[in-house]
């Protein structure tokens, strides 16, 4: 069944497919088997499509793949004019260039990595001081990786190193025995004693690790003449300090009972008792009044939270971007909501975000826009992934609410199996006459409404026209109209 109606035109077989296309003819979206099958125009240039939740995909204007995702995030698989990347449960991951890609601007763009951690490590360039190669735990060596210039082993943890800002640290084996030389230099026989010094830089001890340590931090360079290097000191759990310029906190019993005292670079002062439970704080841009787990308040650099019987009740406001922000949850998780105001037009209607897992979520732009979708049990969670929003939350939309604008609604069932929607209808216009006169209650009328009760999007329903009580009985009647967009692709 095919239908014209203004620019767009729409095929619909509800399982079989429903195919929407602009005026040239060309197919802008198409649906089919409910969610499962679907290809549409993606948000930059190009199309999302697949086979949820088994495989989906989006793809360049010119066909080239830009990302897929199988399963996710069992699978996932991304790419750009010049490199492509690819991961199976961030266990397995390999990064490479295209062939044929333009010339790279650095040996490290160069480059080809295939990891399978934690056991094999490897990459690939131009250079070999960039290039390396590891087996875990028998040899190799990792460079430019988890913080270190340089880490290499061999049959570990008998024998260690690690480069670090000009330091050679061996452990022999590690962490057991660790002697460091070059840019600093020490001694470790962990964990009963170690100590390691940067000259003019810092000093750090500890003594049966972790519960004794003596560490000194030289000021910052551009500092003022005479000020006093910073200290941390502690013999837990009796006793911890830590004193810088301007700063001073001390535990007793620690973490228990305790204080912070600042005068530098802003003054703020705070008491502990029983913490984290007793928490009292006074600042410059702060405040603190925490009686755990009963009730927290408190208001840092112009964020005001509050806790109520945690984790039942959390309230959290702030300003940012020209918008007041409330964000509001219950039970942690389980009814979160976002409200947002204009702090310079406060007469706009606010904008709003609300998950009640796993039941529904709602959207409300403030504008005349709303969605709601129920089920929903990622949106919550997940609130700025889109491959989950894309591959997942659709297949468990049982039921959608798309109002455009006031007057203009939709209610979807079971991906469109049944659909209900109205629309307002202005009427037309009356000739203008140079007498004619205008009556005060009739300068806006009321547009009238039609309404439509549909299964399987127009095979069999009901309809009420504009202006009129009764409803009619339909068949074989899906309207073209300008495509519904789904609360899992919007935002």
């Amino acid at each position: 069944m095919e239908r014209v109606c203004g620019q767009e035109r729409e095929r619909h077989t509800w399982a079989l497919g429903v195919e929407r296309s602009d005026a040239t003819g060309r197919v802008t979206s198409w649906t089919a088997a409910g969610p499962l099958l679907f290809s549409k125009s993606a948000p930059e240039a190009g199309t999302t499509s697949g086979f949820r939740p088994f495989w989906v995909q989006t793809t360049e204007a010119n066909g080239d793949l830009r990302s897929g995702t199988a399963l996710y995030p069992i699978f996932t698989y991304r790419a750009d004019a010049a490199t492509y990347a690819w991961s199976f449960f961030e266990l397995i991951k390999r990064a490479g260039r295209k062939d044929g890609a333009p010339a790279p601007q650095s040996t490290l763009e160069n480059s080809a990595a295939f990891d399978v951690w934690p056991f094999w490590f490897s990459r690939r360039t131009d250079d070999p001081a960039d290039s390396y190669r590891a087996l875990f735990p028998f040899a190799g060596t990792l460079k430019r990786r988890l913080g270190f210039e340089e880490l290499s082993w061999k049959l570990f943890p008998l024998y260690v190193e690690n480069h670090r800002r000009g330091a050679l640290t061996t452990s022999t084996p590690w962490p057991f025995i660790r002697t460091t030389r070059g840019a600093a230099h020490g001694f470790a026989l962990w964990p009963l004693f170690g100590w390691q010094e940067r000259p003019g830089v810092s000093r750090d001890e500890f003594y049966l690790w972790p519960l004794g340590y003596n560490n000194t931090q030289a000021p910052a360079a551009g500092a003022p003449a005479g000020t006093p290097p910073s200290r941390q000191f502690a013999v837990l759990p009796f006793y911890a300090r830590e004193q810088g310029p301007g700063f001073v906190s001390e535990n007793f019993l620690w973490p228990f009972f305790g204080y912070t005292d600042r005068t530098a670079p802003w003054r703020y002062h705070e008491t502990r008792y029983f913490w984290p439970f007793f928490v009292q704080g006074r600042g410059d841009d702060r405040t603190v009044n925490r009686w755990g787990p009963f009730y927290t308040h408190s208001v840092i650099k112009g964020i005001e939270k509050t806790w109520i019987a945690w984790p039942f009740f959390r309230e959290k406001r702030w300003t940012e971007q020209g918008l007041a922000q409330t964000q509001t949850q219950f039970l942690w998780r389980l009814s979160w909501s976002l409200e947002q105001r204009s702090t310079t037009n406060p007469t706009l209607a606010p904008a709003s975000i609300q998950h009640v897992w796993p039941l529904f979520s709602t959207w409300d732009n403030g504008a005349g826009r709303r969605q709601i979708q129920a089920l929903s049990p990622f949106e919550v969670f997940f609130p700025g992934n889109t491959k989950m929003r894309e591959v997942w939350a659709p297949l468990l939309s049982l039921y959608r609410y798309d109002q455009r604008a006031p007057g203009h609604e939709r209610h979807s069932l079971l991906w469109d199996l049944i659909s209900w929607e109205n629309h307002s209808v202005s009427p037309a216009p009356a000739a203008a006459t140079a007498s004619t006169t205008t009556p005060a209650n009739t300068a806006n009328p009321k547009p009238a409404l039609e309404e439509r009760l549909a299964l399987a999007r127009g095979l069999i329903g009901l309809r009420r026209p504009a202006g009129e009580r009764a409803w009619r009985l339909f068949w074989l009647d899906f309207p073209s109209k300008t495509a519904s967009v789904s609360t899992a692709s919007t935002r």
